[in-house]
């Protein structure tokens, strides 16, 4: 079953008759002229759908936080920045199918009682911007934003803002603060959002993905989402698919689906391009732990590993990872997994805000100590000491960039430790160009 992605081929979908010829902006008019803001509200939480930009809370619950008090405006803000490595769907929906996602920000503004709403989109995909902005000035001439939206008495002003050009903006409070002109450092919590969000009035923050699915929720029911996947992982996601695959692309893959088959199977991947072997998946993103062949496919427990928050992240961090922002990249056995966990540290160095301490030093020390273990000048106490700066990151900053940059550097060595040893005992075979170690001994590829 395809919910997003269902019409994102049709022949200029991305104009606003054509959508709605394919059943576009129903779930606004059933919504506005049908239910109360409370009842939409109450879909979304009967649906169990959870926030897909990476953090996986439950949508509905999220917004039945949002204080209302008298006077006092309301906004949304959907964060459409989309700055971690190996995650591109978001982009790919507001390119392909924008009335997607403006469908879904007039539902969802009219759930929390927002008269005016923003779209945040990373800087550098200006073109979406423009995408966007003629979308949204279509909505208006048909009379679905602006004044008295179908004569139902409600209003709403929607406007797009080019991110600040930061991997941070991401996280909802700095996006907060770059909205409002400010530099994107992250804001302590409490007071959350929910509370004290953009100009310090009541605010969500959600993602694309997770603001696009409540219009199918509202024209098909709560109960027939949760219908869809298997247990607190409901609905379907898209995924981000890249690497040493036949398929790379975006896929609507129904929650449940086994990672198995969304690498090999015909319908998503297609498999490890030909005449080479899985060795590792980062599943979620660059922030969460990569995870060697034996355990992406299969858990500790030796049960089939499926695409859903709960089975990903079984096994805890020692054995499992996390479906993150679905961003699912796929290496084979000519995959170094040191100059990977490099270039996943270098990115998190040069994006930290530098805010907090542990961050602003942290990052730049693992990235010093792997980039001289890449290029041969390693020591056997570098591992422990990346292990040890990682634990003094993680959980002690003001927000996750700090987990995202620790996490892959301590799953790698966790998992890829002889990897990292043998960079340090044979730098002169590891720093051969397209060196690649094999873990039944030394070895390396022209």
């Amino acid at each position: 079953m395809k919910i997003l992605t269902e019409h994102i081929d049709v022949p200029n979908i991305d104009t606003i008759d054509v959508f709605m010829k394919h059943g576009g902006y129903s779930a606004v008019k059933k919504a506005i002229k049908t239910m109360t803001p409370d009842e939409v509200t109450e879909e979304v939480k009967k649906s169990g759908l959870r926030g897909r930009g990476g953090a996986g809370f439950p949508v509905g619950m999220k917004w039945s936080f949002l204080a209302k008090p008298e006077g006092v405006p309301r906004y949304l803000v959907c964060n459409a920045d989309e700055s971690e490595p190996g995650t591109f769907k978001d982009h790919y929906l507001m390119w392909k199918s924008p009335h997607t996602l403006i469908e879904g920000m007039i539902v969802s503004s009219f759930a929390l009682g927002a008269n005016t709403s923003y779209i945040y989109v990373r800087g550098e995909l200006m073109y979406v911007i423009n995408i966007l902005e003629k979308a949204i000035q279509e909505a208006y001439d048909k009379g679905l934003l602006g004044k008295n939206i179908l004569g139902s008495g409600y209003d709403l002003d929607l406007f797009v803002q080019p991110g600040g050009g930061a991997y941070i903006c991401g996280e909802e409070t700095a996006l907060l603060e770059s909205l409002e002109g400010k530099r994107g450092n992250p804001r302590n919590k409490p007071p959350f959002p929910a509370v004290k969000g953009l100009w310090q009035c009541p605010t969500v923050v959600n993602n694309v993905e997770s603001i696009a699915a409540t219009s199918w929720i509202v024209n098909n029911g709560g109960d027939a989402y949760a219908a869809i996947g298997v247990g607190r992982s409901t609905g379907t996601k898209l995924i981000s698919a890249s690497g040493h695959i036949k398929k790379p692309g975006v896929y609507e893959i129904p929650l449940g689906i086994t990672v198995e088959d969304f690498i090999y199977s015909d319908e998503w991947c297609g498999g490890i391009r030909d005449g080479h072997k899985l060795k590792a998946v980062v599943a979620g993103g660059s922030s969460v732990p990569i995870l060697p062949a034996e355990l992406i496919l299969t858990t500790a427990a030796g049960e089939k590993r499926l695409m859903t928050y709960e089975s990903l992240s079984d096994g805890g961090f020692a054995t499992g990872t996390m479906l993150g922002s679905g961003g699912f990249v796929v290496m084979d056995e000519t995959a170094c997994i040191v100059h990977n966990t490099l270039t996943f540290a270098k990115f998190y160095h040069h994006e930290s805000c530098g805010q907090c301490s542990p961050c602003r030093e942290g990052t730049g020390w693992m990235d010093k100590v792997l980039n001289r273990i890449e290029h041969g000048q390693g020591r056997k106490e570098d591992i422990d000491l990346l292990v040890d700066v990682a634990k003094k990151i993680e959980g002690n900053t003001i927000c996750p960039l700090g987990d995202a940059a620790s996490w892959p550097v301590a799953a790698a060595i966790r998992h890829f430790r002889d990897e990292f040893e043998w960079h340090i005992e044979h730098p002169e075979l590891a720093t051969k160009p397209g060196a690649v170690f094999m873990r039944k001994g030394a070895s390396w590829t022209k």
